[in-house]
Order: structure tokens, then sequence, then C-alpha cells
């Protein structure tokens, strides 16, 4: 127990939830398990401790776990929890878009644990079949996309490469009438939090109906009645998230598209953005519904309804997390037909003039200056107000990069910053700064 204090206090929680307590006591290393539990509500966490459990039982060797998520996005935020609870602990994270080589070199390094996405790591595995041989744990993260066609098939291949597997760990924020065929459990724990009132997300729900042709209209005038918060718009297609996008900035409103189709640096921008404050407006397809835990970020707008209920529900979880509450709207059309699950949801009524949102309160700078060049977040910060009469309070979030680094600054000083900091250098080392 003393063990897990220290995981939870590096992570900043003062305690355990009832879901994670319930998963601690009850987990057992003879039997296999499986987790339901809302979005949002610690489920990250709750794996992760049986995981450290379970690497201290067994003599540290090359790939001993795998985690498998459905996106980058997941794999990413994963990472980001294991290496704050245990920063000594080997881990690479393999997806889709990252450096190949890099990640190759990393593997031949024999890390204790690898985080991924399936097409990913079956790359490796094509060109490293023994990589799983040590693997004595595997966790399936939102498992229920694994019954989803396709992504069935890669699930498989990488449990057949899995020759020595002594636990699974399956975890979703939607149950499951079966488990896939390809997973074949040991005397399961099953722990069903999804109807535990104390997990449910805070979430309020409001319909937006407008004519066929002011849907783009209605959107617009939501977002200006929201006003200057975060906000994440929901589309079916790339395309309609790009379209979307660029009529919303036509009518004078910032926003971000967010989308598979982008660039992996784009993607990693893009949230970047939105997490530091620099952008509050995130137009995406459902690329975002999983693996997403930005602050605040308490407004989910539905312009186009998924097919599922169940991308309904893991669209919905990226509001109202850390116990916040969250506003979910639907964007329908008279002649649109309403899905079942959002049919006795009131009528939200937008017939007032709703000013445009203000501008976000912070811009990003870019500097050319990263780990690599022996910089930190305290060099950033002191290299900025030693340029001129700025605070520190005129600084926002700092992210640092290998080879460049990304501040949140203060709208209002950033073109200043840039002036008086270009050329300038940061641990003896020159950097250039621009705004992206």
């Amino acid at each position: 127990m003393q063990q897990e204090q220290s995981y939870i206090e590096r992570l900043g929680i003062e305690k355990l939830n009832p879901m994670q307590e319930a998963v601690i006591s009850q987990f057992d290393k003879s039997r296999d398990f499986i987790l339901l539990s809302p979005t949002g509500s610690g489920k990250t966490l709750a794996f992760s401790l049986i995981l450290m459990q379970l690497l201290k039982s067994y003599k540290i060797q090359a790939s001993s776990a795998l985690i498998v998520v459905p996106t980058r996005e997941l794999a990413l935020q994963i990472e980001s929890v294991i290496r704050k609870m245990d920063n000594t602990l080997s881990l690479v994270c393999l997806y889709g878009g990252n450096d190949n080589r890099l990640e190759r070199n990393k593997l031949k390094e024999g890390p204790t644990l690898i985080v991924a996405t399936p097409g990913r790591l079956i790359y490796h595995l094509e060109r490293m079949p023994a990589l799983l041989e040590n693997c004595h744990t595997l966790i399936l993260d939102e498992f229920d996309k694994s019954l989803e066609l396709g992504f069935s098939d890669q699930i498989s291949y990488i449990i057949n490469s899995c020759r020595n597997i002594k636990h699974q760990v399956m975890t979703s924020a939607t149950d499951v009438t079966e488990s896939p065929n390809t997973i074949q459990l040991n005397n399961p724990i099953k722990l069903d939090f999804l109807n535990k009132e104390a997990l449910l997300p805070n979430l309020d729900y409001h319909r937006v109906e407008v004519s066929s042709k002011m849907k783009l209209e209605g959107l617009f005038k939501l977002i200006c009645k929201i006003g200057t918060e975060r906000i994440l718009v929901f589309c079916n297609h790339r395309e309609a998230a790009e379209h979307i996008s660029e009529l919303l900035e036509n009518k004078g409103i910032d926003s971000i598209p967010y989308h598979g189709g982008l660039d992996q640096f784009f993607r990693e921008l893009a949230i970047l953005k939105i997490k530091n404050g620099s952008q509050l407006i995130l137009v995406t397809t459902d690329l975002a519904s999983r693996g997403l835990d930005i602050p605040d970020m308490n407004h989910v707008i539905h312009y186009q309804f998924p097919p599922k209920e169940e991308d309904f529900i893991h669209r919905n979880g990226r509001a109202g997390r850390n116990n916040q509450e969250g506003h979910i709207y639907g964007v329908l059309t008279v002649d649109e037909r309403i899905p079942t699950y959002f049919a006795e949801v009131p009528t939200m009524e937008l017939d007032e003039f709703y000013p445009i949102p203000d501008q976000p309160k912070y811009q990003t700078i870019r500097i050319t200056a990263g780990k690599r060049q022996k910089v930190n977040k305290i060099d950033i910060v002191g290299f900025i107000l030693n340029l001129g009469d700025f605070k520190k309070e005129d600084i926002g979030l700092i992210d640092v990069k290998p080879n460049e680094s990304y501040v949140a600054v203060d709208r209002s000083i950033a073109r200043e910053v840039i002036k008086l900091g270009n050329q300038g250098r940061i641990k003896n080392q020159k950097v250039r700064l621009n705004l992206i």
C-alpha cells in the first residue's frame, strides 16, 4: 500500500476513488481481470497499479508487459501517466506516424513495457517475431474496439505472438455482451462500475433544432452562446471537420481541425494548443473520442451524430472529467432523424444575440531548442523574464520536446517576446522564436 501511495502522490492525486480501490482489493494474480467503468473515471491509473504489481512479481526482462490501445492519443496519455508513476521504468510507445527507426532502436534496447497501437505493433512484430516472447502481462484498453471488423484480426495476431501470457486485463467504458473470440480468459474477475452513481460523469444534455439550411448558423450561435471556453465539435468524416473549421473561421471564430488524415506533427500540435489555451475549439472526428484528457474541456457538440450509441458515450466522456460539470449538445435539422439515445433531450433555444467569443488568452511560441540541448522549463521561464518587463503570470504551459519547445504566453506580449528573444541564447544555445 505504501508503494501505491507513492504512485498516486506523484500524479498529484489525494486518494483513489471507489473503483480504483475495488480494483486493487479484488485483483487476483491467478485470474484474468475485466474492468468496465465510465470514461474519465480513472481506468488508466487502476490498471497501471495492477501492472506495477505484476512487474514486481517477475524478473525484469525485455517486453515483460504490453498495453494495446486503439489510438495514438490514448497511447501517449497512458505513457504519460506511467512515466509520472515510475520514471525509472523502461518503456517504449509505438504508434503510427512516429519514426520507425527510432522505435526500432528503442525496441532493441529491450524495454520492460510496450504501449502500442495494434497496426504499429504488428509492423514491428513482422520484423521482430520474437519481440513478445517474454511478455507475461497483456492489457487491452478500450477492448470494445477489439470486436470491430479489422481490429479483431489485429488483436488475434498480437495474442498469437504472445506465447507465454500469464495475465490478461481488459478495460472498457461501454458494456460488451461477449468477449472477443480471439481472447481466451482464465476464470476472469469482472468489475462493472458503468452504472455506479459516484463514478458517472456529471453531464447535462441539450438539443439545438434548426432549419435544414441553417445548421452551420445554429452551430455558430451555439458556440457564441457558450463563449470563451474549450469546445469539442464532433463530425463523422475528415472532410466535414476541415470544412466546418474553415467555415467557422470565415465567420470570425478561430478553430482547429483534428482527424486521422493529418500528419502526426499537426495532430500533436493541435492537442498541445488546446491544452495550453492558445486554441479553444477543436473540430474533430471520432479520433478525439478516446484518449484525450484535456483540463476544462467541458463542452461537447455533436454536429453530426455517430452511428452507434457506444461512440456517442465515448465522445461525451471528454467532458465532465475530474468531477467537473460537462455539457453535451446535439445540433439537428428539423428533417434529421433523432437518434433514439437522444430522443428525450430537451431543446435549447438560441433566440438572442450572442457576441463572437473573445480570442484565447494565450498564443503559442515555438523555440528552437529542447531536451537534447539540455533546455528545461525553468530555463525557458528565466529566458523570457530576462527579456523585458514580463511577469511569471504572463507565461502558461511549457512543453519541451527533443529539439524544440513550445510555450504559451499572454497574447498581449507574444509579439514583443518574439521581437526581443529572437536570436537570443538559452544555455549558450542560439535560438529562434516564432508564433505557431
